[in-house]
């Protein structure tokens, strides 16, 4: 017990907020909210290796009398700079938290410890984190179960290392895959998108009603609010042009959700809503999600976002205060909210709006426990390894196969060929950090070290992911017209470099030459390499059968003309064994798209969701996608029974038909008849996925929400494998009865 109220670990959170802040002067305020600096700038490796505090965190600390917030102190990149020789590991990350710690609470007058905010976008990005696929991969497994065991695997890492707050891409919606931050997201439907956000914030963060977190779980900032996803041309930042409806019914659900199940924080977007960014957005903060959706919780602003309000307010003091009083509560890297005092001082904005974002700031330092130094108590998980491939695996999608997978008996020889096949550089993805040699495993390495005896496996890579290097065609070639089978593993690379040039955020804003997807990096096409188109048309002329593999962040454009193509995205480090895995039958492939991957970047858009017009397709194209959401192939084969409806539940029978294990996602598809407003062509609203042995039925239950069917008064629920048979009238289909509640 203490006699001051806010150390009181047995008082409520609220009190000791409270207590606290009437103890605080303006500029010890101001300070809570900012998050200016760049956490590798506070340390620096000595001679003996351990750390030593730099004179940036000196002066940080020193100029608001503490730390309300640190960004990035274990975060390590190409635009960090930091690696193995200079920046923590899993051994001394949390040592250098302590540290860092220990100075902020010694300066500050009151004791306030810091927050330490980590990105956390596909597993920690830290040295020795655990690398996990990326959301687009997280998305093609339909399983929110395995990734809210992914996502609490990461916390627990984040908090053994020191770390508190997870920054996690979730809301963005891909409506135009040319966008170089597609990877980031879960795919292209709303719903999701909302499942697998319900799931993060449960792995991460535990149950929604526990008050203070738990000494694995970490609170998370979901990334990014609102409409992201939706700027014109797919050009990341650019203009959205986004009416309310379309605001509400594609890029909201996931948030909504995410708030539903007790979400700590959110971060608001760099791109505009109706004129207005979203960090000085008062409608879309405080409006919508603080009055309309009652939460309570913290608002981060995205990395500089509040400096570029003063476009908008004249100067960087006005717009700090336009973004305060819209609702943002923490700042990132910005000047803006360093001149808060004098914002207040001026009238711009109220020291009463100032206390209600940091009370907000100080009720989630109590919530982690970090006043009573519970902020390295964590044990270091230990089965990353083992998350990260299981998710791998589970990402695989068999888009087309003419007979030559699995890979049979009668094979002796393979050739395995292409930019893709010998590295696992380039299957991470975006923000990642430097990995340790021999981590992971190529398709190459897993292809030779799975292999059945007496399957001879032969390499050449044809080609570079990028350019018109075409020398080393005629030996891949080759090796292709020798063998009995050539797989052919193709695709596109987020990996930075220090030669990548970077913007003030971190965004790319020149790609090296292998770098054709990530942040900054969007196309105005969806090609590959010409290089790769060369290799893939040379080596089906050989006439040898040949299986494409794409590992890649966004849907590339790839022809029909191989007799196999499977996607896994960005798998991480161990992408090439659950790859090489599927290849060779040890595993199915059970991933289904969560994104249509059109025939040309002409079609755009092409999400399966449009609205329900009747016009027709294009006179030189189809308007169809050339695989629809939710497709995916097994090796196996499933029939689907004639759904039945009682009340909002779904039941189907589904039976395995065929020779093998294997699991159906059952999709649920509603088609609105009768709605006050013009209907999309479908929407997903429920889906489970179901394994079954050979021969083996099951009946699936499905539930529907209420809320998502209203209010439409006459509804048709469609089930099927894809939205394409959905689409296409290939599933089965009931019309709700009148008395069903809607």
């Amino acid at each position: 017990m203490s006699d001051v109220l806010y150390r009181d670990p047995t008082a409520p959170i609220d009190a000791r907020v409270r207590d606290l802040l009437s103890r605080m002067t303006l500029r010890e305020k101001v300070g809570q909210v900012n998050q200016r600096m760049y956490g590798w700038d506070a340390y620096r490796r000595t001679s003996d290796g351990g750390f030593e505090l730099t004179e940036a965190l000196y002066a940080e600390t020193d100029r608001f009398e503490g730390l309300g917030a640190l960004y990035g102190l274990q975060r390590a990149d190409a635009w960090s700079g930091v690696d193995h020789g200079s920046g923590p590991g899993a051994a001394d990350g949390a040592a250098l938290a302590e540290l860092v710690q220990r100075h902020v609470v010694g300066r500050s007058r009151l004791g306030i410890p810091a927050l330490f905010v980590e990105e956390v976008p596909h597993g920690l990005m830290a040295l020795d984190g655990t690398v996990l696929p990326v959301n687009l991969a997280i998305g093609a497994t339909w399983d929110p179960g395995l990734y809210e065991r992914a996502a609490a695997h990461a916390a627990a890492e984040l908090r053994a290392r020191g770390g508190h707050v997870a920054l996690v891409s979730a809301l963005d919606i891909v409506r135009d895959p040319r966008w170089g931050r597609t990877e980031e997201c879960f795919g292209e439907d709303p719903y999701l998108a909302a499942r697998l956000t319900e799931a993060l914030v449960r792995g991460m963060q535990g149950a929604p009603d526990d008050d203070v977190f738990a000494a694995g779980k970490a609170p998370v900032v979901l990334k990014h609010f609102a409409g992201q996803g939706a700027t014109v041309g797919g050009r990341n930042s650019a203009e959205s042009e986004l009416g309310l409806r379309e605001l509400h019914e594609i890029h909201l659900p996931a948030a909504r959700a995410g708030v539903r199940a007790g979400a700590a924080a959110v971060m608001a977007a760099y791109n505009e809503v109706d004129g207005m960014p979203c960090s000085g957005n008062r409608a879309l903060l405080t409006g919508l999600l603080r009055e309309d959706w009652g939460f309570d919780g913290l608002v981060m602003a995205d990395g500089l976002a509040v400096d570029r309000l003063a476009r908008i307010t004249g100067d960087k003091v006005s717009a700090g205060a336009l973004a305060l009083d819209s609702g943002v509560d923490l700042s990132l890297w910005d000047e803006g909210f360093t001149h808060l005092e004098e914002a207040v001082e001026r009238g711009l904005v109220s020291e009463k709006t100032l206390d209600t974002a940091v009370a907000r700031v100080l009720r989630l330092k109590f919530r982690l426990g970090l006043f009573e130094g519970q902020d390295a108590t964590a044990r270091p998980p230990a089965d990353g390894e083992a998350i990260s491939r299981e998710a791998a695996r589970a990402a695989v999608t068999l888009l087309r196969n003419d007979g030559v997978l699995p890979i049979g008996a009668h094979v002796s020889r393979i050739a395995v060929l292409g930019p893709q096949a010998a590295t696992t550089a380039h299957q991470l993805g975006d923000y990642t950090a430097p990995q340790r040699p021999g981590t992971g495993s190529s398709v190459l390495d897993a292809l030779r070290r799975l292999a059945p005896p007496g399957l001879e496996i032969r390499h050449a890579p044809g080609c570079a992911l990028t350019g018109d290097g075409l020398s080393g065609i005629p030996e891949a070639t080759a090796q292709a017209a020798a063998s009995d089978l050539a797989v052919l593993v193709l695709g596109g690379s987020s990996a930075r470099t220090p030669e990548t040039v970077f913007d003030a955020n971190g965004a790319a804003r020149k790609a090296v030459s292998e770098m054709t997807c990530g942040e900054g990096v969007d196309l105005a096409g969806l090609r590959l390499g010409r290089a790769q188109y060369a290799l893939l048309d040379a080596v089906v002329a050989t006439g040898t059968p040949t299986a494409v593999v794409l590992i890649q962040g966004r849907p590339h454009l790839v022809p029909d003309t191989a007799d196999a193509l499977l996607t896994a995205w960005y798998p991480g480090p161990w992408g090439g064994e659950a790859i090489a895995g599927v290849l060779l039958g040890l595993t199915e492939p059970t991933g289904r798209l969560p994104v249509s991957v059109p025939r040309s970047a002409a079609q755009l858009p092409v999400h399966y969701n449009h609205k329900d017009t009747e016009y027709g397709g294009y006179v030189d194209e189809s308007a169809e996608p050339r695989y629809s959401f939710g497709h995916g192939l097994s090796y196996t084969s499933f029939a689907y029974g004639t759904p039945r409806l009682t009340g909002l539940t779904v039941e189907v029978d589904v039976t395995n038909t065929g020779q093998r294990y294997g699991r159906s996602v059952v999709q649920v598809y509603l088609r609105r008849l009768l709605t006050p407003t013009w209907p999309r062509t479908l929407e997903l609203c429920a889906f489970e996925g179901v394994g079954l042995a050979p021969g083996e039925c099951r009946t699936v239950s499905l539930t529907l929400d209420p809320e998502q069917l209203a209010p439409s008064r006459t509804v048709e629920i469609r089930v099927a494998a894809s939205a394409g048979e959905a689409l296409g009238a290939r599933g089965h289909s009931l019309t709700a009865p009148d008395e069903t509640p809607l």
